[in-house]
């Protein structure tokens, strides 16, 4: 649209051949929302200990206004289970399972099969409200804490986290942490943080 227009006006005083001359603004588009895209993170390591730069990032993200979980599979020691949740600033959910303590990366022989089904019922009650809080699409980010931990030590099935991520939102970002990450999960990520120790 950059046509010229030629206007002839006469006014009292003025000659007849006056031009004025102007060009019409081009019509903008309007502006196009850009879908946000989730992303998959995880925070590895060969120890326990990356949770820290993790729960400095959902802080982050709720105090400017994010919906986040975070949930921690293997830190019991509280008694929280998902009805016993944590909130922080106002926009922060934070679960841990209703067991006695924390568990430790392997299990041993001693551990009674009663207290090990406990452990279990609880672990996979916390991984089961993970599951539907997704499906209710009210989450920006979500953070698995030891969950390669969880499925290794035979808590959470390996195929159900995958097809966690695959079905997710697909605005949400989900972050795992700790040791023992599956490699088909580690193929999923879209960044992948490695703590090592000296």
């Amino acid at each position: 649209m950059n046509a010229r227009v030629n206007i002839n006006t006469q006014q009292k005083g003025s000659s007849p051949s006056m031009e004025t001359s102007f060009r019409p603004t081009p019509l903008r588009k309007p502006l196009q929302l850009v879908v946000t895209q989730g992303q998959v993170q995880i925070h590895t390591s060969s120890f326990r200990g990356s949770f820290s730069i993790v729960l400095s990032e959902a802080l982050r993200s709720a105090g400017l206004g994010s919906k986040v979980l975070i949930s921690q599979f293997l830190r019991g020691g509280v008694n929280q289970g998902p009805n016993g949740a944590i909130n922080l600033c106002g926009r922060l959910e934070w679960i841990r399972p209703a067991i006695e303590t924390c568990l430790p990366e392997q299990l041993s022989e001693g551990n009674l099969p009663l207290k090990r089904k406990y452990e279990e019922k609880a672990i996979k009650e916390l991984w089961g409200f993970c599951k539907s809080r997704l499906i209710e699409k009210k989450l920006d980010k979500i953070v698995l804490d030891e969950i390669g931990m969880a499925i290794s030590l035979g808590f959470i099935e390996e195929n159900d986290l995958i097809s966690m991520i695959n079905n997710r939102p697909s605005s949400t970002d989900i972050i795992l942490t700790g040791p023992s990450i599956p490699p088909k999960v580690m193929e999923m990520a879209d960044q992948i943080t490695e703590l090592r120790c000296n």
